[in-house]
């Protein structure tokens, strides 16, 4: 993620967090959406930002080229569907569209053809979440969030049969994953306004390797496991 989109997302999330937080913070705050939180089930929607990279386990770390790797900025959107369990408890699901790419260089190479392996991904993600939140303060509560999650990657080119000799990078379609996050719920007028930072850590390898043992791009490296950031916006 370069400077300028990190300062753009700090600079939005700050922007809603000062709008909220003055409105809410008076002696006797109007209470808005008072029952919000009184329903079984609750739905919404989302939009964010990701960034992904991945963690490297290496075969042997002697005398090697370690991989190099580019991050960029991509997207997220989805749906929310929640299901009240007490007053401070929530189980919740929230299947989106996540779309990213990284960037992977060989050092071993001079070749840009060769050097340079774009990894897009395109994703179907579906965590299963438990939400803990705070009392409601006036119109805010804040929150953290973990659970356990799924993805199909729709551009994972497993089942390929050209591998990096072809200039292919595989992946495997799908991966499972554990998250952990936190946020804040802000009870405005008509509606429920969420900004949240979640890490998500892949617990199983992505990579498929080419089909020679030695092969320069994949033969010396044991696992390869997604880690990404979401920022969310999310709307009830």
């Amino acid at each position: 993620m370069n400077a300028v989109n990190k300062s753009s997302i700090v600079a939005l999330i700050a922007l809603f967090l000062v709008t909220g937080l003055k409105a809410q913070f008076n002696e006797n705050p109007i209470l808005n959406l008072e029952n919000e939180d009184k329903k079984l089930l609750n739905w919404g929607y989302y939009l964010g930002f990701n960034q992904y990279g991945f963690k490297i386990d290496y075969k042997t770390n002697e005398d090697i080229s370690y991989i190099q790797e580019g991050k960029s900025t991509g997207f997220n959107v989805g749906l929310i569907g929640e299901l009240r369990l007490n007053n401070y408890l929530d189980l919740r699901i929230e299947p989106g569209l996540y779309y990213t790419q990284r960037d992977l260089g060989f050092p071993n190479f001079s070749n840009e053809n060769d050097f340079l392996r774009e990894v897009k991904s395109t994703y179907i993600h579906i965590p299963l979440l438990l939400k803990a939140s705070t009392k409601r303060l006036g119109n805010f509560k804040p929150y953290v969030v973990g659970g356990v999650s799924t993805s199909i990657n729709l551009s994972s080119e497993e089942k390929s049969k050209e591998d990096n000799e072809s200039g292919k990078f595989r992946m495997t379609t799908n991966t499972y994953y554990y998250e952990l996050g936190f946020g804040i719920d802000f009870y405005f007028y008509y509606f429920k306004f969420s900004p949240s930072i979640r890490g998500v850590f892949a617990l199983s390898n992505e990579l498929v390797p080419d089909e020679k043992a030695d092969s320069p791009w994949t033969g010396n490296i044991d696992g390869l496991y997604s880690r990404a950031v979401f920022i969310n916006f999310t709307f009830e």
